[in-house]
This record gives C-alpha cells, sequence and structure tokens, in this order.
C-alpha cells in the first residue's frame, strides 16, 4: 500500500518544476525536449545541487584534517608529560613509604626474606640492619618456620635505613634499598606506554 508523503516547508513555494526521469549523475530523458532557457535553468539547478555536495565533502576534508591535528597534539602532549608523570608517581609512592617507615608500618623480616630470593648461596651470609630492625628480625629468626632466615648472620650497621637491608656474602652485595626500588619502578613507568 503507498504511503503518503507530507512536506513541511518554512516559506510559500514559488515555482514548481517536475522533472520526471531526473538524474543528478546522468543526463535526464526530456532534456531534449527543453528550450534552451529550460537547458540554462536545469544546467544551474544541477549546479545547486552540486554545490552542497562540494561543501560538504570540503567540510569533511576539514574534519578528517583537525582530527589528524588533534591526534598528534594528543600524541605530542602525552610524550612530553610522561616523564613527568613517572616522576610524580614515584614521589607519591616515596612519600607513602617514608610515611609507613616513619611510623614502623612494616615486617623487616619480609624485606629480609624477598632480598634472600636474590641470593645465591646463603652460605657465609650476613645481613647488614639498622640498629631499630635488628631486634625484630632476630626474633623473626629465632621463630623462624620455613628456615629462611636460619645460618643468616645478622648485624647492627647505622648506615643503613630503617625497612632496608644489605646482604653480603663471598660472591658479592645485595642490597634493598627503598631508593634503588623506587628508581627500578620510576625507569619502568618511563618505558611503558
Amino acid at each position: 500500500m503507498p504511503q503518503t508523503l507530507t512536506v513541511h516547508l518554512e516559506k510559500p513555494v514559488q515555482w514548481v518544476r517536475i522533472l520526471d526521469g531526473y538524474s543528478t549523475n546522468g543526463e535526464s530523458p526530456v532534456t531534449e525536449d527543453m528550450s534552451p532557457d529550460m537547458n540554462v535553468e536545469q544546467n544551474k539547478f544541477k549546479g545547486d545541487l552540486k554545490a552542497p555536495e562540494s561543501l560538504y565533502s570540503e567540510v569533511c576534508r576539514t574534519l578528517e584534517a583537525l582530527i589528524a591535528k588533534l591526534n598528534q597534539f594528543y600524541d605530542v602532549i602525552f610524550a612530553e608529560h610522561k616523564e613527568e608523570i613517572a616522576k610524580l608517581s614515584v614521589e607519591i609512592a616515596r612519600k607513602i613509604l617514608m610515611r609507613k617507615v616513619e611510623d614502623g608500618d612494616y615486617e623487616i623480616e619480609s624485606i629480609v626474606k624477598e632480598a634472600l630470593k636474590n641470593t645465591p648461596t646463603h652460605q657465609d651470609l650476613v645481613v647488614h640492619l639498622n640498629p631499630e630492625d635488628l631486634a625484630n628480625c632476630q626474633k623473626a629468626q629465632q621463630g623462624d618456620d620455613d628456615n629462611t632466615l636460619t645460618g643468616v648472620k645478622l648485624v647492627a650497621d647505622p648506615n643503613i635505613g630503617r625497612a632496608e637491608c644489605v646482604l653480603e656474602n663471598p660472591k658479592g652485595i645485595i642490597k634493598s634499598l627503598i631508593d634503588e626500588h623506587l628508581e627500578q619502578i620510576g625507569k619502568a613507568l618511563k618505558k611503558a606506554e
């Protein structure tokens, strides 16, 4: 069943021409029957139809160029600030860690055990600790259920900060220092995209 087409216009129609078989891409079959004045009018009408199409194409090209420039701007801004973001993240982590260290909110034995995982051997192993951490670590060593700290010599070293340790054995030294860990995290953040 055919549907009724209703068109609402803002202004009154001044003239109407029925273009049966008219195509915007090809020639109309009624072109031959038209008078020269009508051909001029039809060409003007075709030009009027192509003007919005041309304008639309130009707007699309302009928008595509703007999108490309915005994407480029975003990439540049992100790249320029990536290092600053990494530094800021590390500084925030540093402040949080320092607050926890000041409050004594850490387990020195866990820090030592983590550092021990990086040693090839536990023979003749000396762990240097801050004097304030030594007592807690010695208690943990006595109650060590998994024997991780067994045979490890614990010594007080005032040059070592709280929540830090330095492991020393005949093969070398392993440091577990907050600043070094934060530096490694900062480098990893700078490399990450």
